[in-house]
């Protein structure tokens, strides 16, 4: 019995579509991991091609089929491929790939050395126009911020908060591939912009040493998102990138937030 391709019907309206494809789709996958080699993790996953306009509908079953086979590595390495082989299988000029997953290292306290694993969200963001490629690293990273206002005018103490820094990079691309930029890379920017890191295991020696050094190491949004552009200015691995910090106030009915924006010439949509 054949069963009529209902996908290849053509399609007399003369519309085009940008993307078409799956998303919210969960799937297990290996991400690279600086001291591990490689880290197993769940993403989440949307995967879409471009639709000519004279075609009716595309072939969702193949992004599945897609993304079984290509998810034992899903990296800066082999993503480049997974969207020409998105583009050959579906007959389009044009693939998107972006996935969030959350990653995870084991995170020492700074005095008594207790461990625990700490997450943060991260997310790839890639794509295809014929031959050219794009691709993106984001990483969420929580931090503490103290107030320098506060600290300044305060006759003791400081008002503190979380925050979250989110770093977007793109890596250059040359000779056929893009430059390695590790998570780890990212968060240790993030962290290092802010007053204090955020940690998963705190004993009272620890507790003590961080509530130290955030009083003694206090920043705005201004202050974080300047000094980690400062460090993604100089380098030369990257296109491009945005840094965006948001502060959770915790004396004002507000929130407080600064970003700074370097893209690259061609960027990610999605």
């Amino acid at each position: 019995m054949t069963l009529e391709d209902v996908q290849n019907r053509p399609d007399a309206r003369g519309i085009a579509i940008d993307q078409v494809g799956i998303n919210g789709i969960r799937y297990p996958i290996s991400v690279w991991d600086r001291d591990q080699g490689k880290q197993a993790t769940i993403a989440e996953v949307s995967l879409s091609v471009g639709l000519p306009s004279h075609v009716k509908g595309t072939h969702l079953s193949r992004f599945v089929e897609l993304l079984h086979d290509n998810a034992g590595e899903l990296t800066q390495r082999t993503i480049p491929g997974v969207l020409a082989q998105m583009q050959e299988r579906l007959g389009s000029h044009t693939a998107q790939l972006s996935m969030s997953f959350p990653y995870f290292l084991s995170r020492p306290a700074p005095v008594t050395g207790a461990t625990a694993l700490m997450d943060y969200t991260c997310r790839f963001r890639s794509a295809a126009v014929g031959e050219y490629v794009a691709f993106s690293i984001e990483v969420q990273v929580p931090v503490t911020s103290v107030c320098p206002c506060s600290k300044a005018i305060s006759d003791y103490g400081a008002h503190n908060q979380r925050g979250l820094i989110t770093i977007e990079v793109w890596p250059r691309f040359d000779d056929d591939e893009f430059a390695l930029i590790w998570i780890e890379d990212l968060i240790d920017v993030a962290e290092s912009s802010a007053s204090s890191p955020v940690y998963p295991l705190l004993k009272r020696a620890d507790e003590r040493h961080v509530t130290m050094q955030g009083y003694d190491n206090p920043v705005f949004v201004e202050d974080m998102v300047r000094h980690a552009a400062g460090i993604l200015q100089s380098d030369s691995r990257l296109s491009g990138f945005s840094v965006q910090a948001v502060n959770d106030e915790s004396i004002h009915n507000h929130g407080a937030f600064a970003r700074i924006e370097q893209l690259p010439p061609e960027t990610v949509s999605g």
